[in-house]
């Protein structure tokens, strides 16, 4: 062939290849692009990742969920869990029917529901405390494990009366007026006073096994303290007595028209409140109420927060697979809503 006919095969030759190169080049300009964008848009969101919404967004969706009649119990501080929550699971999940049980000796509270779980007597338990090495050991000897699953966030509130003109108590502060160190408000900054403390007693279940633990640091109550059975009762002593004091789960307290939530602190001055401000005087109750303080529950600004768990006994039959499905509903944006609407604070 003659070098004059070769010319243009080579040049179309010489086309062909860069126009190959460009589009090489061009492809892989295009997914790098791509890629870069996904990379910014994952850095972007990760500060996202501690309130990611669980993937199930109703009831509905959860998948696993036993057929049939479950008994669950347990702790107190979960009944507005129970009225709110529970109800609606029933009626989007008529096949998962739950009939809480008090247990036939001793008071309802975390530690009678562990127990009674334990012993066979229920599928599932709620707690409001995470469970005990007792609790395991003696699990264990039963031939199972336990398995405790956090679904909300929950806090102690301590309650005065609601004539009772004090900002504030420190941990310290509060310690010492339930071991008997302080009887008197004016040692505390507030009027000449005596207090009366008030408190359920710790086998009542675990709002008082945390407050005895993390708050008295395992030492007894103070000769002073007066027993009640119920927070129902002991908020309706608190109103009478000028001097009183009580403490119990959050929602059960700051919502009340006739007492006074006070701010806790770790150190003097440096008080949180478990409302929300500007706080609602009972005068202006029930028009209008106070509401649970979100944001320090879920920074752990508020000194004394908690989680509830549910209790799942490990043993692969269907009681296991009824506490699981619970917790699942729990867990999902409809059940974590239903949470915060019951007054606690969302985990998810």
């Amino acid at each position: 062939m003659s070098q004059k006919n070769e010319t243009p095969i080579l040049i179309l030759s010489l086309l062909i290849t860069v126009g190959l190169v460009a589009g090489a080049f061009w492809w892989f300009i295009r997914n790098n692009n791509f890629n870069l964008n996904q990379s910014i848009s994952r850095n972007t969101n990760q500060p996202q990742a501690t309130t990611e919404k669980p993937s199930g967004k109703s009831f509905a969706t959860v998948q696993n969920v036993p057929t049939g009649l479950f008994n669950y119990g347990g702790s107190t501080s979960w009944a507005p869990i129970r009225l709110t929550v529970d109800s609606a699971i029933t009626a989007t999940r008529p096949e998962f029917r739950l009939r809480y049980v008090e247990p036939s000796n001793g008071t309802p509270g975390s530690g009678t529901g562990i127990q009674s779980l334990i012993d066979g007597q229920l599928a599932f338990a709620q707690s409001s405390r995470p469970l005990l090495d007792q609790e395991l050991s003696r699990a264990q000897q039963r031939g199972f494990s336990l398995n405790q699953i956090p679904v909300a966030i929950d806090g102690l509130a301590v309650a005065v009366n609601a004539n009772l003109n004090i900002p504030g108590l420190t941990l310290d502060q509060l310690k010492s007026i339930y071991t008997g160190k302080i009887n008197n408000w004016s040692q505390v900054g507030g009027p000449n006073i005596p207090i009366k403390p008030y408190s359920r007693r710790i086998t009542d279940g675990g709002t008082v096994e945390l407050f005895v633990q993390d708050i008295l640091g395992g030492q007894s109550f103070g000769s002073q303290v007066e027993f009640i059975s119920t927070t129902t009762q002991a908020l309706q002593k608190l109103a009478g007595s000028p001097g009183g004091i009580y403490y119990a789960s959050a929602p059960e307290v700051v919502t009340q028209c006739s007492i006074r939530p006070l701010p806790l602190g770790r150190t003097q001055g440096a008080y949180i409140a478990p409302y929300q401000e500007p706080f609602v005087l009972p005068t202006e109750c029930p028009g209008k109420r106070n509401k649970l303080n979100i944001e320090a529950f879920q920074s752990g600004k508020y000194p004394i927060t908690r989680n509830l768990f549910v209790v799942v006994k490990q043993t692969g039959q269907t009681e296991q697979q009824a506490g699981v499905a619970y917790a699942n509903l729990l867990l999902t944006e409809q059940g974590q809503e239903l949470i915060t609407q019951a007054g606690f604070v969302r985990i998810r």
